[in-house]
């Protein structure tokens, strides 16, 4: 790993702990705290991200090398790397929790690649820091897999997101309560190298807002946005300039979410402090894919009684974030009008991104009024008769008119239920047809713009449980397999059709296929 080049602006700009133990502790007037990774018995590479390996210029004759495994599994530090686990707060299900901050994650530097790109390294799963409160700060072999999976399906879906180099098993065994039942179990555990521009969250704000330490907030505000914003032009320290970046924060939060939407991705836990000031999405705990599409569903069994972060939900959150945010905020300006502004052109931008994804969808030139209320209207026949959002929209590019039902059947997990909603079915298909022969769009390019917004392959949830079922058996190809179909979510690819499927009933409700616990 000669080939990493450090900066660390980060640590080397801004305000540290004075204390540099992993003494569990409330830390002020700082904004991270150094500390090392904690060695593990035996690190072993388990996969790993070829095209992240290339962002970071590093070879593939380095990741096979042992001294790889070593340092991304906490064993080892490159020259120039400089640890930390930073400081922040955030609001968890809608009530504000004081201090969180990096409990299990330790960042090890900020690389600079051939190309001037920034990319910080972050090692989840590499043991406590200052605040990984009574828990141990590592993380398990089935959620670390999730994460490694997750990180680049999204990326290659097209999805904002932090990205994942490596999957290090630790050759030590980790003890969680995954259903939270008082029966503890131990499980292997893994360390997940996870990459991103920048790791800062809108809980880093909240923190010292909340304390009242305004210069703490305004030199953070500062650092953020010279690093990490550098297109904005306006005069450093105005008013102005933190009005465009918040703005900023907000469009591209909403970009991010739409795409959640159009894919059918559930975050799963979208605490403020799990929010990328970047518009990334970051922390992949209990995430889930919709299979049958329901508006209602989440992945999350903390979040099973009041369903806070469901999937149709996720669009206001993000708002109620960004307010969250605001409001931290709000002592850098006389005037809060400006954060009013760009709350509301997150409104906008979010339903000029829900115009584009209806329109790609459905194949359309542009999506008019009538066919936001068409796509509504789909979506109750949808959730009503529980039919497959992946391979309903991916099969709608060649559904045949005569008789579309039919057509489509791969998509409908119950005949019976589909029954009642049939002829609703049947005059949506008819409305849907005469909108497309009024659009005009030749057959070849809406195939084409409709297969580029719906993906045939998507990381189902019962796909990443089979891959994480073998691997704690000693098994660890099936990683590589379903990596290497996720490359590629909107090609057919010949032979993998066992990876574009309806949710086998197994999976109906075995735990990891239908929501997940927190635990990792």
């Amino acid at each position: 790993m000669h080939s990493l080049r450090f900066d660390n602006r980060f640590v080397q700009t801004l305000p540290a702990d004075a204390e540099t133990s992993a003494r569990v502790r409330q830390v002020h007037g700082a904004l991270y705290s150094r500390i090392d990774p904690t060695p593990v018995a035996a690190p072993r590479l388990v996969a790993h991200s070829r095209e992240v390996a290339a962002l970071l210029d590093i070879s593939e004759d380095e990741v096979a090398s042992p001294d790889f495994a070593r340092v991304f599994g906490g064993n080892a530090l490159v020259e120039g790397m400089a640890p930390y686990a930073a400081n922040y707060g955030g609001h968890q299900f809608g009530h504000w929790a004081g201090q969180l901050g990096d409990g299990r994650a330790i960042t090890l530097g900020e690389t600079i690649n051939q190309r001037g790109e920034r990319w910080e390294l972050q090692l989840k799963g590499a043991g406590p820091t200052p605040y990984s409160r009574s828990a141990d700060g590592r993380a398990v072999l089935r959620s670390s897999i999730r994460e490694f999976l997750c990180s680049e399906a999204m990326h290659h879906l097209g999805v904002p997101t932090t990205r994942a180099l490596s999957l290090v098993a630790t050759g030590e065994p980790v003890v969680r309560d995954m259903f939270y039942d008082g029966r503890p179990q131990e499980e292997p555990g893994a360390i997940v190298c996870r990459v991103a521009p920048s790791f800062i969250r809108f809980g880093n704000f909240e923190l010292p807002a909340s304390r009242d330490d305004i210069p703490l907030l305004k030199q953070l505000a500062d650092f953020t946005i010279a690093r990490d914003f550098p297109s904005l032009t306006e005069p450093a320290g105005s008013e102005a300039l933190y009005a465009a970046w918040f703005t900023q924060v907000c469009e591209r939060t909403a970009i991010m979410v739409a795409h959640w939407m159009r894919v059918g991705f559930v975050h799963g836990v979208m605490n403020t402090d799990n929010m990328s000031i970047l518009g990334l999405t970051i922390d992949y705990g209990p995430y889930g894919w919709i299979d049958n599409f329901d508006l209602d569903w989440t992945p999350n069994t903390t979040d099973r009684e009041h369903r806070r972060y469901r999937f149709g939900e996720q669009p206001q959150i993000a708002y109620w974030n960004l307010t969250r945010l605001a409001n931290a905020l709000a002592p850098l300006f006389a005037d809060v009008e400006p954060l009013r502004e760009a709350l509301q052109h997150y409104i906008t931008t979010y339903q000029a991104a829900e115009r584009r994804n209806t329109a790609a969808k459905l194949g359309l030139l542009e999506a008019l009024d009538e066919d936001l209320q068409r796509m509504q209207q789909l979506e109750k026949l949808l959730q009503g008769a529980e039919v497959d959002m992946t391979l309903f929209f991916r099969g709608l590019a060649d559904v045949d008119f005569a008789d579309p039902l039919a057509s489509l059947s791969a998509a409908f997990y119950d005949k019976l239920k589909l029954a009642p909603f049939a002829p609703a079915f049947v005059n949506w298909f008819a409305g849907y047809r005469a909108r497309l022969d009024r659009d005009g769009l030749d057959d070849t390019t809406r195939r084409a713009r409709m297969n580029a917004a719906n993906p045939r392959y998507v990381l189902r949830n019962y796909l990443a449980q089979l891959a994480i079922d073998r691997a704690e058996q000693g098994d660890e190809a099936g990683i590589a397999e379903l990596l290497e179909v996720l490359r590629h979510p909107y090609d057919d690819q010949p032979g993998k059709e066992s990876f574009a499927q309806l949710r086998p009933d197994w999976a109906r409700q075995k735990a990891g296929c239908s929501m997940l616990s927190c635990s990792s």
